[in-house]
């Protein structure tokens, strides 16, 4: 490889564009494809999906119980989930959420490498939807270290509009390939965010939300800032598969799990992903940033 371009055996990516599908079984089919891939019985995937019903997903290393109003939650019919990888926790409900299943062979060798290889796609993708992006390549330290949002502080190679962050992404890397997913919000719910996270008072639920709104963004809110219309969710799809196949230089292919990768999530979902004892209770396993 040179650079951060492709080997000519990495350009031919599968994509698959999911219907919309509950915490436990988006999480079980990204691993199940990690798995597929390390094993070599899939190429290199792209996957666009979405949630339903919404959902909450905690960073690996997060503790739910303390950082996560499970209560709440329960409420609003929201599900809560662990990720396989890194970072803090999500509310996915208006977005279009990507996975990026790769080998590490096939890419530049260091975290940030690689976040800054996907992060052309994600570029060209905000860029397809009449939005100006750019890379945060050198963020400050959390801004808020006690905060458990991840749209509320900034990581390497993250995509912003207007200075606020607008995808948020995490990554894993096991059995020698790469798995980053993360959200591109249509729009931002703070009010909901505030009530899903656990705070010892009003006033801290309050900071949160406030934080979130200076902090972060989403793709309508600044479509209607610049007096554009706002789009719905199969525009975005299309963005993020002009974005990546232009950004990254490859060829996606429309395809859909095999049988094999289907049994293999069913699976997961039922063993680990829906089991209090991932969601609670976790080894570790892998690097998650």
């Amino acid at each position: 490889m040179q650079g951060t371009d492709l080997a000519k055996e990495g350009r031919a990516w599968r994509l698959l564009v999911d219907t919309p599908a509950g915490g436990a079984y988006n999480m079980a089919v990204d691993e199940a494809i990690l798995l597929s891939h390390a094993r070599e019985e899939v190429p290199p995937t792209l996957r666009l999906y979405q949630w339903n019903p919404p959902a909450v997903s905690a960073g690996f290393s997060q503790d739910i119980l303390k950082k996560i109003d499970l209560e709440q939650c329960r409420e609003l019919g929201i599900d809560v989930v662990r990720r396989p990888t890194g970072g803090r926790a999500v509310l996915h409900d208006k977005e279009i959420t990507y996975s990026v299943t790769i080998s590490l062979s096939l890419l530049p060798g260091s975290i940030l490498e690689t976040y800054r290889f996907i992060s052309r796609g994600l570029v060209e993708a905000v860029n397809q939807l009449g939005l100006r992006a750019e890379v945060e390549d050198r963020p400050e330290k959390s801004r808020n270290p006690g905060s458990a949002a991840c749209f509320d502080s900034p990581s390497w190679y993250e995509i912003e509009v207007s200075g606020r962050k607008l995808v948020g992404s995490a990554q894993t890397r096991q059995k020698g390939v790469l798995l980053q997913h993360g959200s591109v919000l249509l729009e931002l719910d703070t009010a909901r965010m505030q009530q899903v996270l656990s705070a010892p008072n009003e006033k801290v639920r309050q900071r949160i939300a406030s934080a979130l709104e200076e902090r972060a963004t989403a793709v309508n809110p600044e479509l209607i800032r610049m007096g554009k219309e706002p789009v719905q969710p199969d525009a975005v799809e299309k963005a993020l598969i002009e974005g990546f196949s232009r950004g990254l230089g490859i060829t996606l292919t429309p395809s859909a799990l095999t049988e094999k990768e289907r049994i293999l999530a069913e699976h997961l979902v039922k063993t680990k992903y829906s089991a209090p004892n991932w969601n609670f209770y976790r080894k570790e396993v892998g690097q998650h940033v």
